[in-house]
């Protein structure tokens, strides 16, 4: 007979999963935070510590915060001290415009002494932001031009250092120049930069600098009769100019006073005809002789102007020649430029010359134990060694040490 079990044979229910729940072992509680270390009370008030980015993740801002940050961003949230930042611009915003507007007023106040400090931290403050390009290398060289309209100017003690700053900085734009502004470039290097390095403390900036020098020396070709005419004719025509212009002055006085005297009135009184006048034009070949011959006269010029600037740096390494750590160096300078004379002209020959036999005669009174000064200038070598020269030392040591060669003899 069938049983009457009808689960007979089947697994055993499962139990409810409310059941499982409560017959599993709960989780522990997780461990209780570490109470927050008491803060000093030698500690200031305002100085409150930066929140950590957990905190600052997890912390959600209320509405009220959220719309009071929106509204005022400046102002920092309760607890919290405002971060501050300085930042400085490395670059001008200004239009091509702005900047060569700024050049010619650079260029209208660099020329004055008193003003070139301040003038040229501007212009240097052009270059570092990029402002110097071929678009504006023209108001940029009216700048070196104006700084450079006295030669003498730029090796002042005051603003030799200004000077040397300057033109250090433009030697990294020369690549916008052409070839005449790069050659006069090089000139003004020589004023501003070589001869001012002459007056440094440090031997090895002053042996730099003539090492420049003597560069510069040899690559000067040898002067020729044309060169040493076109000098005489210089420096005669500034002796005019000189001497002609209180002339001048007093013959414009008396025009002026003839002129309104007279009465006659003048057909042309506007000088209308001279602008009306049909001038021919040129040929191309004629311009091009005259493109030519405006050319070399530049040439010439520059190369005048390059021997000028040598001369004035030899002499003011002459100058230094007191120093004793200087001499050594000034007098290979010095050989080097009185072989190289020829390639002065006339006039500069016979101030190298000159300059060579200074040189020569402080050798001499060094060798004789005096310094440029005339003053005795032995070192503590120099001195011993005068001293025992006149030493009577016995060839035999111990023997005869007065000199006199006789021994003595030690009886016990």
């Amino acid at each position: 007979m069938a049983s009457d079990d009808l689960f007979e044979g089947l697994p055993p229910p499962a139990a409810p999963a409310g059941e499982d729940r409560a017959a599993s072992p709960a989780p522990p509680p997780p461990p209780p935070e570490a109470p927050a270390p008491r803060r000093s009370a030698l500690k200031s008030a305002l100085k409150r510590d930066k929140p950590s980015p957990s905190s600052a993740a997890t912390s959600s801002p209320s509405p009220a915060a959220a719309a009071a940050s929106v509204a005022a961003p400046d102002v920092a949230p309760e607890g919290r001290v405002p971060e501050k930042r300085l930042r400085f611009r490395t670059t001008v915003d200004a239009s091509e415009m702005q900047i060569i507007e700024a050049m010619q007023k650079i260029t209208s106040h660099i020329g004055n002494p008193s003003k070139f400090s301040k003038a040229s931290k501007l212009a240097l403050q052009l270059i570092e932001a990029g402002s110097v390009k071929p678009e504006t290398i023209s108001h940029f060289f009216a700048v070196l031009e104006a700084a450079m309209s006295s030669l003498g100017a730029c090796n002042e003690p005051s603003v030799r250092a200004d000077y040397q700053a300057l033109f250090n900085a433009a030697e990294g734009v020369t690549e916008c120049f052409n070839k005449q502004q790069k050659n006069q470039f090089d000139v003004w290097m020589l004023h501003a930069v070589v001869a001012n390095d002459l007056c440094t403390d440090d031997s090895f900036v002053f042996s730099k600098a003539v090492g420049k020098i003597k560069d510069a020396i040899s690559a000067l070709p040898v002067a020729t009769v044309d060169d040493d005419n076109d000098e005489a004719a210089a420096l005669a025509a500034l002796a005019e100019s000189q001497s002609g212009t209180t002339e001048n002055k007093a013959a414009d006085s008396n025009t002026h006073a003839a002129a309104s005297n007279s009465g006659e009135e003048s057909s042309d009184p506007f000088g209308l005809d001279d602008l009306l006048e049909h001038k021919p034009k040129k040929s191309g070949k004629a311009a091009e002789a005259l493109n030519r011959q405006a050319g070399e006269e530049e040439s010439r010029r520059l190369l005048g102007s390059r021997r000028e600037a040598l001369l004035k740096c030899l002499e003011m390494a002459a100058r230094r020649y007191r120093i004793p750590w200087t001499q050594t160096t000034i007098d290979i300078l010095g050989r080097h430029a009185y072989d190289s004379v020829g390639r002065f002209t006339a006039r500069q020959r016979e101030a190298v010359e000159k300059l060579w036999n200074s040189i020569k005669e402080q050798q001499i009174r060094r060798k004789h134990g005096k310094s440029a000064s005339g003053k005795l200038d032995v070192n503590a070598f120099e001195r011993l060694q005068e001293k025992y020269s006149h030493e009577k030392i016995s060839i035999r040591r111990a023997v005869g040490g007065a000199g006199d060669r006789r021994a003595t003899q030690w009886l016990g």
